[in-house]
This record gives structure tokens, sequence and C-alpha cells, in this order.
């Protein structure tokens, strides 16, 4: 099967939606991505790390889930990388509340050697220098690198920014990132810019608004599935990226036509991760699930038209 490598952060979560509260659950990037990806036929692992007070149980969890976890280190003195934020009626925004980095402070990434020669590389949101450090250590360059990234780093890091962009095939970030990052506001003329620095594809998600996918001169949109009810828009954005890794993973000769299908997968699958909190959806989620929605994405959005000629 094909090899997917997943680099970002293994967390402990505390979230509070207007429907509910979780305390230290499960949660980081590479972890939503993961349990996406696993929906999908393919050898996946995570570079990462973890304190000691990071349970057995969970370990267990990701390994049932076919994720390889040999590339995850723990430190004995720190704890796990902690987060908490809270959405209040507008679930489309968010208040971080507290940021823990403990063990990520200290993480110096270290690529299995059985994963050195990845189909696909998925860069989750870290320091650019921490991406960069897993790109260094492959044996080539993957088939497609696939970069997630943040406001933080534009502001913060952006010299380091640039220079994994420029190494990336496919980007993906929502859409005020875009136009903070291009420093154009019309989302067309974002795209334009971006894809000038180096990728070949720009994804810009656009909440419960759907994501738009940039080629070259082609564009592709893809809708959010309409839901009844978003409990809790936590790891959306990783569980998209996952997904759209995961069905690319199992493609021969990835091209524009397979990323637009990889797109809609990815929308299905963060469909169903703000269904519950945290992780949970993600991980009770049954492949028939994952059909039938795919069967109403086509519906929803398939239709004929009579052209006069």
């Amino acid at each position: 099967m094909s090899k997917l490598l997943i680099a970002g952060t293994v967390a402990y979560d505390s979230i509070e939606t207007p429907f509910e509260k979780v305390d230290y659950t499960l949660g980081g990037a590479a972890v939503y991505i993961a349990l996406a990806a696993s929906h999908y036929p393919i050898d996946a692992a995570i570079v990462s790390v973890i304190g000691s007070d990071f349970e057995q149980k969970h370990l267990d969890l990701l390994e049932a889930k076919g994720i390889d976890l040999e590339g995850v280190e723990t430190i004995a003195d720190q704890k796990t990388f902690f987060w908490s934020g809270l959405y209040k009626n507008d679930m489309n925004s968010r208040e971080t509340l507290t940021t823990e980095l403990h063990a990520l402070a200290h993480f110096n990434p270290v690529v299995p050697e059985a994963y050195k020669n990845p189909k696909i590389v998925l860069l989750g949101n870290l320091d650019p220098s921490v991406q960069m450090r897993v790109l260094d250590q492959l044996n080539h360059k993957p088939e497609l690198v696939i970069l997630d990234t943040m406001n933080y780093w534009m502001n913060h890091t952006p010299n380091e920014l640039d220079a994994i962009i420029a190494k990336t095939d496919l980007l993906t970030i929502n859409d005020e990132e875009a136009r903070m990052l291009s420093g154009e506001y019309s989302l067309v003329k974002a795209a334009k810019n971006i894809l000038k620095r180096g990728p070949k594809y720009l994804v810009i998600k656009k909440g419960e608004h759907g994501a738009l996918l940039f080629h070259e001169n082609e564009v592709f949109f893809a809708p959010a599935l309409p839901l009844e009810e978003v409990y809790d828009p936590t790891g959306a954005g990783d569980t998209f990226a996952g997904g759209l890794a995961g069905y690319l993973s199992q493609i021969k000769n990835i091209n524009f036509e397979h990323i637009k299908n990889a797109v809609v997968h990815g929308s299905n699958l963060a469909s169903f991760c703000v269904e519950r909190m945290g992780v949970s959806r993600m991980i009770n989620l049954e492949r028939e699930e994952l059909v039938q929605r795919l069967r109403y994405f086509k519906k929803l959005t398939q239709f004929d038209i009579h052209l006069e000629s």
C-alpha cells in the first residue's frame, strides 16, 4: 500500500461549544489527519511528540486504526501539548483560551526509516522550520507535498514560511489566511499570487461555505454539506486535509481531476467530524456512512442543463 507521512501535533484539548464541554480530550492536527486518512487503504505514520502524561489507551486507539507511531517521541519530563478553546453562537470563529506547548517546545522530528520514501507527505500546522526538517530527512521528493499553515506563522516566521511554501505541491489555508498571505482581498487574485510562490495547487477553505481549488487557470468549487447542527468545528480543517491525502494516496498519477475528487472526499469526512465533540465521530465512523454521504454529496451538486446552440 502507498505510504502517507503525517507531521503535526498530538495533543489534549479542552473544548466548549454552546452544546457541550469536554476536558482533556484527544486532539491535535496529526490525530485528526490520521483518523481521517485511516478510512482509506493506505499505510500512514505520524511524526510528532508527546509527554509522559499521554495515555496508553490513546496510543492503542491510534494503532488499532492502522497508524504507525514509531515517529512519535515521548519526552519523559514533559506534558503533552494542550489547547483549550471556546465557541460561542457563531461556530465559524473561536476564542483560544489556553495554549501550553510543553513537549512541543522541544520537538525535533525524526522520520522513521520505513517512511523516508512516502508517496505523500502532509505537513500539518507547525513551525515552518520543523516542517522543513521533516522534508530534509526524506530520501527523495514525494509525489505530493501537502502543507497546512496559519496566520500565526505568516506574522512571526514569514521567511521560513516562504521557504516551505516553495517546496509545497498543494497548500491548504482558509480564506482569511489566503488574503493575509497574498495581500489581496479577491480570492481569485489571492490564489494567483500564492501559486506564483511554488505550489501547483491551492485549496482555500471557507468553512460552512465550502472550498475552492485552484490550479493554473482552472478553478473548482466544492460546497460544504448542509448540516442540521454543528456541535464542534475543532479539527474540521485537519480532517478535510486527512481525507484529501488519504484519497490521493491510493491514486496513481495525481492530477487536477483527481484532486477535485479528493476535495469532495475531504469535505465529506469533515462533515462528519463536526457532528460530535472532538475526535469521537471520526473514531466510530463506518464505511457505509461515508459512502452514503458521498452519494448525497453527488446528488446535491449534480444537475442537467440544456444550453441553446
